[in-house]
């Protein structure tokens, strides 16, 4: 998925048995990608809509800053120009000649306007219907300074995805379409690496400890996630999320 997502190198193996895990993950019934920017006006709704996704705690919600709006006078503090690279891809993908904000990407097969929540819990439901849901289970873990991750059988192949994520922070606004404003950002992603590829077998990986700083900023999302003819990112099979320690909304 290079240069989408940056890889990384784990170690595969059997888990073993030990001690009691100290987190636990979820299983979701879709995954919801909102790009988002702190310089555009009609965002802060779109914030506040995925907020409601993770309370309700039945999908994988993240949100992308992009760095497109920076040029308005305001430096997004969470942008990079890996997420915006990650949903040009998703144009690629989607077959759309261009980008906007705020959008929602839902189960990397299909978009939304991203303040519409009814819209985006009603389109998780019809692509299930469709066969489009997350067909392939995934559970995660943390087991000493590992995280580990059991992925199913299931049809087709994809990579094993990773999106670390601050589970909650505010930022004040001086500048730009929003100055003034302290906004509310939950689930923001600030790195994202691909650590292993599936070929439809049920398989477990165990991502080693170099890898747990991460977890100073809550947690993340694994995805299992197919790639178009470039790399970019496509359909998402299968997803969890797993929050540091115990921590739970």
């Amino acid at each position: 998925m290079l240069p989408i997502i940056r890889r990384a190198i784990i170690l595969a193996g059997i888990l073993v048995t030990g001690p009691t895990f100290a987190g636990e993950s979820i299983a979701p019934k879709g995954v919801v990608e909102l790009f988002t920017s702190q310089g555009c006006s009609s965002c802060p709704p779109a914030d506040a809509a995925l907020k409601q996704l993770i309370r309700q705690g039945d999908v994988v919600a993240l949100s992308y800053h992009v760095d497109y709006w920076n040029y308005l006078g305001w430096t997004d503090t969470l942008s990079s120009k890996a997420n915006t690279e990650r949903q040009y891809g998703y144009a690629q993908s989607l077959g759309r000649s261009g980008v906007y904000t705020p959008q929602a990407v839902i189960n990397g097969r299909d978009h939304v306007k991203g303040t519409e929540l009814a819209t985006i819990n009603s389109t998780i439901d019809a692509l299930k219907l469709e066969g489009h849901g997350l067909s392939v289970p995934v559970k995660a873990r943390m087991h000493g300074k590992e995280i580990e991750i059991e992925i199913g059988a299931g049809l087709g192949e994809a990579e094993v995805v990773v999106a670390y994520f601050t589970k909650q922070q505010s930022v004040e606004v001086s500048k730009g379409e929003n100055a003034g404003k302290t906004m509310e950002y939950w689930h923001s992603v600030y790195d994202v690496q691909s650590v292993g590829m599936w070929n439809g077998k049920a398989m477990k990986l165990s991502l080693p400890g170099k890898f747990m700083g991460k977890w100073k900023k809550d947690g993340c999302a694994i995805l299992l996630q197919a790639s178009g003819p470039a790399g970019e990112p496509a359909a998402i099979i299968g997803a969890t999320v797993l929050m540091a320690g115990h921590k739970r909304y």
